[in-house]
């Protein structure tokens, strides 16, 4: 670029001196038409030199300009892609230097320790303990028997089959409830039923077992429960926001109390978009439609004259709580995984809690999503969720750290490291420097936290943050909870351990029968009896009697047992040949063929013969007996093939031989007798 400036000036140059010259052989009038022709020329030239100018300050703008990227390999929302263009985000593989990974699924340990510095993520390690059905029980029923006044915004819930027996004796005690059934991973109300008798429900199976909340508020005779988001942009220190904004959603049948006649209608008792989607009552409608904005439904509940404030400070305080349940693994796997994430956060978490009002407006907890649907098939799905991701992606700050400038500091940190034995020579001389260094990185974190924490708050969009807040002293309380308490071994633990031990032998019982069913009939009766038939067996014991036969009577298959019952009365003897099965004799020789075969392609008996000749430990026989193996190498694989084929069609002709012969003895045995 620079060249063509000096060309350009070098001709603008030439062409003034070369005007110059002729002006002073023109006439007056006819030079300065000839000047006015020459400052025509040098404004045109003056104009492309400016455009060059200009494009190549674009150009330099254009190479400068560092572009975000993104991951959404395993991201099935198209809303996700949409916003994060609209951030001049460019989509890449997995396998790339992506800026963030956005997935529908829960983050691994291995791929959390594998991010690099710059890298962000959309889940936190450990969030699965209030994600999953069976894990958020555990955490609330544990808070619960710690803090019974402030945990019981939670149904009491039992997980089977663990708590199975506990279960059944609540329900005959309340034999009034009614009780909702779903499965522990489950989603999108699949695989939830209710009923009012726990005698009907599997024991051994994996489900959560809830009580019913049976007296619901209603909004024209119709129940309905609240899909709150809530962000969390940090464990450590721990920062929650909840969105202003979400979405009510409606049963399409009108409510009933539960009875053995209507528990089996699912858009009476189960609000779930998936499943009332295909009730023909949904109706499509912001103002009285079966899924409302949230907004509009507080304006309903103002008409009402009800304190809008008070409900939202309820489900506030029931947000926190339940992360708070799960905080102490929160805290310690994100230290575990990103020890050295210093210019930003490593992890945030979009959470959709759902909550259901009772009859006296009282909220209660049903579940949290930790990958909440994004779907917007409808307009007001797109309305919410599409301002949603954008409030969340500007609240992010993706840009605020260089990832071209962290890598150099990374490979400087690997260089120092390496070359630190030979550099520092004197630990004593270098300590100070060592001190000063640690104090400029706290300090530089904590100001990096402080310019976050102020990035938060100026782009909080239609955001609140709920803690830390205000009366953040209340929940002081819930921070404290040690290793004992978390992790501490209760009865519900001890019942789930032995359901898990019962598991695992029905496991190997049925290995054991599938291994005897292969057995095809080779096991009989196998008592404890001499090998003599003239002996008499009042010597064994009965209890050894009885005992041999329970454990071979597993054994063996289930065809072979009435011939057993027929053939009790002969005496087996072990002079006798068993009857050789064809097809197994054939799989063994076969299988010996196949490793002698490899033995010999290898070279492995040829290695160790040569290594003990090498060492002096082969005999004078050993050397005529071996010595051919230090020729076999020389032979082709076509001679050891044939070899090996020829070898195992001689045993077989052998083992027909051997059958043949076999059959001869037992005829002739039957015609002596």
């Amino acid at each position: 670029m620079n060249n063509i400036f000096e060309s350009i000036n070098k001709h603008n140059q030439t062409v003034l001196n070369e005007t110059k010259i002729r002006a002073k052989s023109v006439p007056r009038n006819l030079r300065e038409n000839r000047y006015e022709e020459f400052d025509i020329l040098c404004a045109e030239s003056d104009n492309e030199s400016r455009k060059i100018n200009v494009e190549s300050s674009k150009t330099k703008k254009k190479k400068k300009r560092r572009y975000l990227t993104i991951c959404t390999n395993n991201c099935k929302y198209e809303v996700v892609r949409r916003v994060a263009t609209r951030f001049g985000m460019k989509e890449v593989t997995e396998d790339s230097s992506w800026n963030l990974y956005w997935t529908d699924l829960s983050v691994s340990i291995e791929r959390a320790k594998d991010m690099k510095r710059y890298q962000k993520i959309n889940h936190f390690p450990g969030m699965t303990e209030i994600c999953r059905k069976d894990l958020l029980a555990r955490n609330l029923n544990r808070m619960f028997k710690l803090f019974p006044k402030d945990y019981n915004f939670f149904p009491k819930t039992w997980c089977f089959p663990a708590d199975h027996g506990e279960a059944i004796a609540y329900s005959k005690l309340h034999r009034s409830k009614t009780f909702i059934i779903k499965p522990d991973t489950g989603c999108q109300g699949r695989g939830i039923y209710l009923t009012r008798s726990l005698k009907d429900v599997k024991p051994n199976e994996r489900l959560i077992c809830q009580v019913y909340v049976s007296r619901p508020y209603l909004i024209d005779g119709y129940k309905f429960d609240l899909r709150i988001y809530t962000l969390i942009t940090s464990c450590d220190p721990l920062r929650i926001y909840v969105y202003n904004d979400g979405l009510a959603r409606f049963a399409t049948s009108r409510y009933k109390e539960p009875s053995c006649h209507n528990t089996s209608n699912v858009f009476m008792h189960l609000t779930n978009y998936a499943v009332n989607k295909h009730s023909r009552m949904y109706i499509v409608d912001e103002e009285i439609g079966s899924k409302r904005k949230i907004s509009t439904l507080l304006k309903w509940l103002k008409m009402k004259n009800i304190d809008v404030d008070d409900l939202w400070n309820k489900i506030d305080e029931i947000i926190i709580k339940t992360i708070l349940a799960a905080h102490p693994i929160l805290k310690h796997s994100y230290r575990t995984c990103f020890p050295t994430h210093d210019k930003t956060y490593a992890c945030f978490e979009l959470l959709g809690f759902d909550i259901l009002l009772d009859w006296k407006l009282r909220p209660y907890l049903l579940e949290v999503n930790h990958s909440p649907s994004f779907h917007t098939d409808a307009q007001i799905d797109k309305d919410i969720k599409e301002a949603l991701l954008i409030d969340t992606f500007e609240m992010l700050n993706l840009q605020q750290c260089d990832k071209k400038k962290i890598i150099e500091e990374d490979r400087k940190r690997v260089r120092d490291r390496l070359l630190q034995g030979v550099i520092l020579k004197d630990l004593n001389s270098n300590h100070d420097n060592t001190m000063m260094n640690v104090l400029k990185l706290e300090k530089t974190d904590r100001d990096y936290i402080e310019r976050q924490f102020k990035w938060e708050d100026d782009h909080i969009g239609n955001f609140r943050r709920v803690y830390p807040c205000k009366d953040d002293n209340k929940y002081q309380q819930f921070f404290k909870q040690s290793g004992t308490t978390v992790f501490q071994e209760t009865v519900a633990s001890r019942a789930r351990e032995e359901a898990s031990k019962v598991q695992r032998e029905e496991k190997e019982i049925r290995l054991r029968e599938q291994e005897s069913k292969r057995i095809n009939g080779r096991w009989c009766d196998q008592k404890i009896i001499p090998e003599s038939p003239n002996v008499q067996q009042k010597n064994i014991p009965k209890r050894l009697e009885q005992k041999s036969f329970t454990y071979f009577k597993k054994m063996i298959p289930q065809k072979a047992a009435p011939n057993l019952t027929k053939n009790s009365n002969k005496v087996l003897s072990s002079f006798e040949p068993e009857i050789i099965s064809e097809s197994e004799e054939r799989e063994r020789i076969t299988a010996l063929v196949q490793r002698d075969f490899l033995l010999r392609s290898y070279g492995i008996l040829e290695q160790i013969y040569m290594a003990m000749k090498q060492n002096g430990t082969l005999r004078d026989k050993d050397v005529k007996k071996y010595g051919l193996y230090g020729k076999l190498a020389l032979n082709n694989d076509q001679n050891l093939l044939s070899q090996t084929f020829h070898h195992s069609a001689c045993q077989e002709r052998t083992l027909n031989i051997c059958n043949h012969h076999h059959n001869d003895h037992s005829n002739h045995r039957l015609n002596h007798y």
